[in-house]
């Protein structure tokens, strides 16, 4: 698999594995979305409560999806707490 292709690999495995857990299914909102004029990565995410937030962090497959985004990311990554104002209905 070409370097490029890993990052989109863990994030498409990691989205399955959100939308696959019974207990978080429609619980958490993920998007990760890449520059397309260079090598950053943006990665948004929403819960709908703080028990959505705990259940995620005590997962198997977020501990796993976090250290390969840090090693992607050369060791850093900046964490923001956002909250969403307004969305549209259908994502592209």
């Amino acid at each position: 698999m070409p370097h490029d292709e890993a990052p989109a690999q863990a994030v498409a495995e990691f989205i399955d594995a959100l939308d696959s857990d019974p207990s978080l299914a429609g619980r958490i909102s993920y998007c990760c979305m890449k520059s397309r004029d260079g090598s950053d990565y943006l990665h948004l995410a929403a819960a709908a409560d703080d028990q959505a937030i705990k259940a995620l962090q005590q997962s198997a497959f977020f501990s796993q999806y976090t250290e390969k985004t840090r090693h992607a990311a050369g060791g850093a990554v900046d964490v923001l707490p956002l909250e969403v104002i307004a969305e549209t209905r259908r994502k592209p």
